[in-house]
């Protein structure tokens, strides 16, 4: 099974459920906003949020857990992975707080928590000890509308492309997550238009981690120059010194 929620737009009716188990699922402290912060409701103490849209359309905005996540190909630790359930999974032991998955993500997701004194990235993690154990997340549990729903990815496209099918004008024809950036694991249905969600989403559906490969496969090298390229600088300067210390002796 691969795992993935839907989300149809039409049934959503604001109520935040979602958002609200998110929380308390996740045992996540009361929110302090930033100016700073983005205004689509996300922050390190809320990973989900409901957003609202044109024609007083209600959206989930949360981590897409892309099926090949540009956040995990550019992590330098290994503190973001991909699991082979669907959800893109965080290790804080691993951190070391660059923040380069924060500019990665194409979706603008991961979130700084300023308010540590050792501050590491947050996001959704779609539950993942609640579904590998057999649960479902919080967030489709609470959904009192079933407006998002919790199952297989495969089941789940199936399920989105049947509703629009039968009724072609209640809805905008398109799956959003089903190839967009190589395909992701949350994915959702609307009567309008979702790209308000992630203004800066580059076109197309090639997976950011092609473009981003190559640069990544030189950090090792470049990293072991930089290394090398130091330690004979200072054997140089090192060098220079005990000569003009020896000098100033005779």
């Amino acid at each position: 099974m691969k795992a993935a929620i839907l989300t149809d737009t039409t049934k959503c009716i604001g109520c935040n459920e979602c958002a609200i188990a998110c929380k308390k699922a996740n045992h996540l402290a009361p929110d302090s906003p930033r100016r700073w912060d983005a205004e689509d409701g996300l922050s390190a103490r809320n990973w989900t949020s409901v957003v609202e849209g044109p024609n007083h359309t209600y959206a989930r905005q949360q981590c897409r857990h892309c099926l090949e996540p540009a956040c995990v190909s550019v992590c330098p630790v290994g503190a973001l992975s991909k699991t082979a359930l669907g959800p893109v999974v965080y290790d804080q032991s691993r951190c070391m707080g660059c923040r380069y998955c924060m500019m990665a993500c194409a979706y603008g997701i991961p979130r700084y928590d300023w308010d540590q004194a050792v501050p590491y990235v947050r996001k959704c993690i779609l539950c993942y000890d609640r579904i590998r154990t057999g649960g479902q997340p919080a967030c489709t549990e609470a959904c009192p509308a079933k407006a998002t729903i919790f199952g297989d990815r495969d089941e789940l496209l199936a399920e989105a492309h049947r509703r629009i099918a039968a009724a072609p004008g209640q809805y905008v024809n398109q799956v959003w997550g089903e190839h967009d950036l190589g395909g992701t694991s949350v994915i959702s249905i609307s009567n309008v238009d979702l790209s308000f969600l992630a203004p800066e989403h580059p076109a197309g559906s090639a997976p950011l981690p092609q473009t981003t490969a190559l640069a990544m496969h030189a950090v090792p090298f470049a990293f072991t120059g930089v290394v090398a390229g130091m330690a004979g600088l200072n054997w140089i300067i090192n060098r220079r010194m005990k000569r003009q210390t020896e000098g100033s002796d005779e």
